[in-house]
């Protein structure tokens, strides 16, 4: 049997403070994609955030849909 499908999103933009994660203009969130599971968003968060490691005011995260998507199963 497959394992259960956790999805997650990688999205990210620039944001006000490099301290936090509240972004310039959410007109321009960067939606990296959603994955299965938290192993492959992570790769996706550590390729992107790599890729502008020289932007302090640009960061990315992870959000765990399937949370928001069955909070009963936590």
């Amino acid at each position: 049997m497959a394992d259960k499908q956790l999805l997650h999103l990688v999205l990210g933009g620039r944001v006000k403070d490099p301290q936090g994660l509240e972004f310039e203009n959410l007109d321009e969130i960067e939606i990296v994609g959603v994955y299965p599971n938290y192993a492959k968003a992570e790769a996706a968060w550590r390729a992107t955030s790599q890729a502008h490691v020289d932007d302090a005011m640009r960061k990315y995260a992870v959000v765990h849909l399937h949370r928001l998507m069955e909070p009963d199963d936590q």
